[in-house]
Order: C-alpha cells, then structure tokens, then sequence
C-alpha cells in the first residue's frame, strides 16, 4: 500500500510504498495512473522487477475479509438445529425479519435491532444456529473471526474493521458475523503494551462503524462468544447489540429429546 507521495522533492513522480513484507520503498509511478487515486493507504501493484508503481488496486484486493453469495451458503437449516426453539424464533425476528420486512417495523415506528450477540459456552449451537440463518435468507454473508482482526501491523485491524462494514454496505442486503468476539472487544483498560493498544483501536473502531451506518442500510451484525462476562460495556449498550441470546449449557428432557431425533433422522437405526 502507498504511504506518501512526494511532490515536493527533487525526483517528480515517486512516492513511498509498504510492500506485504513490511519493507518501505521509494518507487517512481507510472506516469498514466491517476494521481488523484493515489492516496495514503490505497492498495497498489508494484512491477516485479523494478518495483514501480504500476497499477492502483481495489480497496478489496488485499482484504482477507470474503463474502458468501447466495450460491456459496451454508447447507445448514433450521431443521439440521435439534432444539432451541426460543433461540430459533428470536434470531430470526432480530436479523430475518428486518431483511424481509423492513417495512413492517416502520408502519409500527420501531427501529429494528442492529446487532445480536450470541453467549453460552462451546457448543452449544451458536455457530450452527448462525449458518442456519445465513441458509434462509437472500442477504450476502460475511463471516470474520475476532482474531483475524489482530494484525502485525500497526493500522492494519482498524482497516480490516473499515472493510467489513465498507463490503457489507456496498453488497446490501448484508449479513456481518463476528465469530469469537471476545479477541478485541474486551473491557478497556490502561494499556501499556503497543499491541493492547492496538486491540483497543480495533474496538474503538467497531464502535464507531456500528455507530455509524444507517438502519434502512439493510445490514445486520451477528457477534458470538463464551465470554459474554468480558466483553467492554460500551458494545453491550442498545443501539449496537440490541439483543443478547443466551444459549443454555444444559438442555431439558425434551430438548434432549429434539436433538437425538435431529440426529437419528439421518442414520440408519435398528426396530428395536
């Protein structure tokens, strides 16, 4: 990526560039690319060779951020999820409904949740659950996980953060899952390492880009974790995961009942 053009030196026509390694070159720039493009932080291809600035790439082009298309979802359905049957219909009026039937919320002038936060220990279904809605409905999806947003670099996570959401409202409708939560969105606290503070930029980040896109922009965000007791105040607070699903660790007897079936429908069982 292009870090600084330099106008102002005695060598017209060069800039700085950070190449995926981490090194800093000054390379001169094709003199046809439009230096209007070029701004600091912008994705560029360098000539293998000579390392000239040869081409100006799209924001997605380095992003490890991929999206799911209607024809790349999950083949899991509701009916693969045995039980859950509360968590089933609340997911489904938090993040289905409002794709489907935006409308419905605004005749009766309620503004539909932005976020839903899935809590209970490891398997549970959270994942599963999710994978269920992202069959279901016609929205793209996007699923990161909380670590992928901690970088080498400094900088780099609240990029990644910017390009979810940037994707998600560009491919609208847009499902964002964040899987593992928990990575960056920790209570804040004084840090005194370079890299707690770079995860607390990360936050600050996801903060302010849940803060910011509009609710008819037909995006929702799903978050997951088992350590819903650490996660920072300020992510819990309604207008960011206006609900919180909880996922019990120990079923009833029917719930137990409703897996086993799930489970046994697909396997080859004796009469008796």
């Amino acid at each position: 990526q292009i870090l600084d053009l330099l106008t102002q030196t005695r060598i017209p026509g060069t800039g700085i560039v950070q190449s995926s390694t981490g090194s800093n070159y000054v390379v001169r720039i094709l003199s046809t690319l439009d230096r209007e493009k070029l701004k600091p932080s912008s994705s560029v291809a360098l000539h293998r060779h000579s390392n000239a600035l040869v081409d100006i790439l799209p924001p997605e082009a380095d992003s490890s951020i991929a999206m799911l298309g209607s024809d790349e979802k999950p083949d899991v359905t509701y009916a693969d999820v045995g039980g859950l049957d509360m968590q089933k219909q609340e997911i489904r009026e938090a993040v289905e409904l409002p794709l489907t039937h935006f409308d419905l919320y605004k005749q009766i002038g309620i503004d539909p949740p932005r976020g839903v936060l899935l809590y209970g220990p490891p398997g549970t279904g959270k994942t599963m659950l999710v994978k269920a809605v992202a069959n279901s409905t016609t929205a793209n999806f996007i699923r990161v996980v909380g670590s992928e947003f901690v970088q080498k670099y400094l900088g780099e996570g609240p990029r990644m953060v910017r390009d979810v959401f940037r994707m998600a409202r560009e491919n609208a409708p847009a499902i964002i899952f964040i899987d593992e939560i928990d990575a960056i969105a920790t209570k804040r606290f004084d840090a005194q390492t370079g890299a707690d503070r770079e995860v607390q930029r990360i936050l600050l980040e996801l903060l302010n880009q849940m803060d910011g896109f509009d609710q008819t922009a037909n995006v929702k965000v799903i978050m997951a974790t088992n350590r819903a007791d650490t996660l920072d105040p300020a992510l819990l607070r309604p207008g960011r995961l206006d609900r919180k699903i909880e996922f019990p660790s120990l079923r009833d007897r029917r719930e137990r009942r409703l897996i086993f079936s799930t489970i046994a429908s697909k396997m080859s069982l004796a009469p008796e």
